[in-house]
């Protein structure tokens, strides 16, 4: 059962790797669908965020107010501490059940895609840590190119992000995505074996 968890910049291509890999027949755990799914009408957690920080942080619809939970913790630090104390433990076990999941179905190995895995401290769910790495400007590039966003905005997320160092320190495995997609794929391929490997052995 060997559990893989897949990291990278805004803009390093962590998407892309994550198709590659889904095309080789890899089962792919979203670690952002499942923090998407947590916070839904019924869900336990969305009851709890609301307990703490009032009807506001709900839609008139009983939905999560994501523009005002937004807001709030960008006045108030300490709410985003209390907001992922309330959900990072849920997301921690949804995401070892969704693994369970896959491996009962006799796949090799399962990949999550965590976009803040070194932020929010994941690292300890993972066998092994794949990070998705590019140079700073070519995310600046990259990110300008797919959706037009400033230069300003994409740094003030590389800002919130882990920084590049931090990643690479916590990284088993590297897919150097500063060339070209063939190469990414021929990397992802090379990766695909050793782990197919490791999960046998």
């Amino acid at each position: 059962m060997l559990k893989v968890g897949l990291t990278g910049g805004i803009g390093c291509g962590k998407s892309t790797a994550v198709a590659l890999f889904r095309g080789l027949g890899v089962p792919i755990v979203d670690a952002d669908q499942i923090a998407r799914e947590v916070v839904q009408p019924g869900e336990p957690a969305l009851l709890q965020v609301a307990e703490v920080f009032g009807a506001a942080a709900l839609t008139a619809e009983g939905e999560l107010n994501r523009g005002w939970l937004r807001e709030f913790i960008f006045k108030e630090p300490k709410a985003r501490t209390q907001l992922e104390a309330i959900l990072h433990p849920i997301i921690h076990k949804r995401i070892g059940q969704a693994m369970q999941v896959a491996f009962e179905s006799g796949v090799a190995y399962v990949l999550v895609d965590v976009p803040l895995l070194v932020e929010q401290g994941y690292q300890t769910l993972f066998d092994r840590i794949v990070v998705v790495d590019c140079l700073p400007h070519q995310q600046l590039e990259r990110v300008r190119a797919r959706d037009q966003t400033a230069d300003s905005q994409t740094q003030q997320i590389m800002q919130i992000q882990a920084s590049r160092d931090l990643r690479l320190q916590a990284a088993s495995d590297l897919l150097d995505n500063t060339s070209t997609q063939a190469v990414l794929e021929l990397q992802v391929n090379q990766l695909h074996k050793k782990f197919l490997g490791l999960s046998s052995s």
